[in-house]
Formats: C-alpha cells, sequence, structure tokens
C-alpha cells in the first residue's frame, strides 16, 4: 500500500510536538496500541531527526512515521533523509511541495483560504492540511462545495466530539494534536494507558464512518 493510501485509510494522524525524546517511541508504542498507525513528528521538537530517525527504524512496518512544521527544503531533505513518509507543513511552500515530491514522500502542505488551498493542491500537495481548522466544520463543507476535488485535513481544533461533523464536511483525514497527544503531561504508565484508550477511542470513532 501506498503512503497515501494508508493516510487515507487510517485517517489518523497524531501529532507529536515538544516531547521528551526519550519519551515518544513509547508514547509511540501506545497510540499503536490503540490502533493510530500514523505519526507526525514536529520539526520544532527536542532533536526531531533523530527521533524520526529511531521511530523509522523500530516501528517499521507498524507506523508511518512523518515530519510535520516543515518550513524549507532543507528541512524537508533532512527529515526525508532521517525516515520521514510524509511532509506536512503550516503553510503553502512552493520548494517544500516540490522536494517533497522530488524525493517521492507524500506532501501535505497547510492553507485556509480557499486560494490558497487550490494552490497547495495545484503545486503538487497530495493532500491539503486546513490549518487552523478552529473546529469550524461549517468553513470545511463550504470549501468542498466549489473545490470537491481536493482532499483535505482539518488540524487544530479535531476532538472525539466533532470528528463526526468533520467527515461528514467532506474531510479525508485529521490531524490531532494535544486533544490526543499532550506533551506537556508526565509520560507515566498511567498516562501511557490513557493515551492507548483515547487512540482507540479516536479510530473506533472512524471506523464508524
Amino acid at each position: 500500500m501506498s503512503t497515501l493510501s494508508e493516510i487515507l485509510e487510517n485517517k489518523i494522524v497524531a501529532i507529536i510536538r515538544g516531547a521528551n525524546p526519550d519519551d515518544v517511541l513509547k508514547i509511540a508504542m501506545a497510540l499503536h496500541s490503540g490502533g493510530v498507525n500514523i505519526l507526525e513528528v514536529t520539526m520544532n521538537s527536542d532533536n526531531p531527526l533523530e527521533v524520526i530517525r529511531q521511530l523509522s527504524k523500530t516501528m517499521k512496518g507498524k507506523m508511518l512515521i512523518g515530519a510535520g512544521t516543515v518550513l524549507d527544503a532543507k528541512m524537508t531533505e533532512a527529515a526525508i533523509d532521517a525516515g520521514a513518509k510524509f511532509i506536512i507543513s503550516p503553510c503553502v511552500n512552493k520548494d517544500v511541495i516540490r522536494t517533497t515530491k522530488k524525493l517521492g514522500a507524500v506532501s501535505i502542505p497547510g492553507a485556509f483560504t480557499p486560494t490558497e488551498i487550490v494552490n497547495a493542491f495545484n503545486r503538487g500537495g497530495d493532500i491539503i492540511k486546513v490549518f487552523p481548522a478552529s473546529a469550524n466544520v461549517n468553513y470545511i463543507k463550504e470549501v468542498r462545495a466549489p473545490l470537491p476535488h481536493i482532499p483535505l485535513m482539518p488540524t487544530g481544533g479535531i476532538t472525539l466530539d466533532n470528528i463526526r461533523e468533520f467527515h461528514k464536511a467532506g474531510a479525508v483525514a485529521f490531524g490531532i494534536g494535544t486533544a490526543l497527544v499532550n506533551t506537556k503531561q508526565i509520560v507515566t504508565e498511567e498516562y501511557l494507558r490513557q493515551l492507548t484508550m483515547m487512540a482507540h477511542q479516536f479510530i473506533s470513532a472512524v471506523e464508524e464512518f
């Protein structure tokens, strides 16, 4: 299965931002135990390249690892070299998109306005991250009306309470950060147990679609 197909099938992209690098593998394993198989490590986290490298090796065949908050071509190259299979940006950067596609990874640029979304897609974005989604389901629905051919992944504000509504509005995948992985909490056995339970709840929600 291709990287893009895996993202579209699994739908949940768990975002890890700012975690202690020593905790990330434990977090990843807890997410995987709950059924979450797509993981984004943001590049503004501590030692992100080594984290991506470790996860890509240890979780190979179990989880799809990508890089987020990627801001330029150099960062893109480094992330893919470390093992990232998809590249997520908070904005539309043509160099990031071009480099990602050139190196055979999936491009998920961030956009918000219809013009930005169309430009991101026309430049080669495979899925467009609508950021910030801010729990605005109606906005996704309204954008999808004239642009039904563009796959959208709302990020920011997605919770168990509204994920079904975002799906009904036309979202093909969901970027989920602190609603799933709260890196401000101390990583204990209890935290990991709760994380697995939360991951399972999100997966159960998308399986109902």
